[in-house]
């Protein structure tokens, strides 16, 4: 199975395809999950519901650019992300682009519950 690899270029996101896919600026990214550390965190209640979850990794602060460059993603989802357009079609200030809102919550997945 084919994956396809994230990568930073000059400021910007980019998902390798048959051509390389424009996703956004890297700063725009950051912004949307919140800033550019992310720490890792289980509740009491994750923590109950799951006795066996390892929770080592817990407090530990992770780079989020870091860990959108090792994000790779299934054909299917780079065809989704394709499919999905780069710009904002609406005058809204807080509107975010299509496609750069389905990758932000694909790497928001990824901190929250670690790599695929």
């Amino acid at each position: 199975m084919t994956r396809y690899e994230t990568f930073v270029e000059n400021g910007t996101v980019y998902v390798g395809f048959e051509r390389r896919l424009e996703i956004g600026p890297v700063g725009e990214i950051v912004e949307h999950v919140g800033g550019p550390a992310w720490t890792i965190r289980y509740t009491d209640e994750e923590k109950q519901r799951h006795p066996e979850m390892d929770t080592s990794d817990e407090g530990l602060t992770v780079d989020v650019v870091d860990m959108l460059q090792t994000m790779t993603h299934s054909e299917r989802f780079v065809e989704t992300l394709a499919a999905h357009p780069a710009e904002i079609a609406t005058d809204d200030s807080d509107a975010i682009p299509p496609r750069m809102g389905l990758f932000v919550g694909k790497l928001l997945e990824n901190l929250e519950n670690g790599l695929d």
